[in-house]
């Protein structure tokens, strides 16, 4: 039995600019998703987190990040929540 190498594909040239991993999903300066979150982890308003499955969480954001976010909630375990899983974030 022999093993074919597939057919050599040349890479295409990458658009300048584009070697930053962090610039693929953002452009430059901060998002306005990003900033309302800041404001809202900065103010430490009450929020109303709404997931996916039907669950609602009650608590504050301590921290945030691309893909995921802290919600710090009273008398109970902190929660790390992935922002796919979120379904709509309200203010209390």
């Amino acid at each position: 039995m022999r093993f074919q190498r597939p057919p050599f594909r040349p890479r295409r040239p990458e658009p300048p600019g584009s070697d930053d991993p962090e610039s693929e999903s953002e452009p430059r300066g901060e998002s306005k998703e990003a900033e309302y979150l800041r404001n809202l982890s900065d103010e430490k308003t009450p929020v109303v987190v709404h997931l996916r499955t039907g669950e609602t969480f009650r608590g504050y954001i301590e921290y945030y990040d691309k893909r995921f976010l802290r919600l710090t909630r009273a008398g109970a375990p902190n929660l790390f929540i992935f922002k796919q899983d979120i379904t709509y974030l309200s203010e209390e």
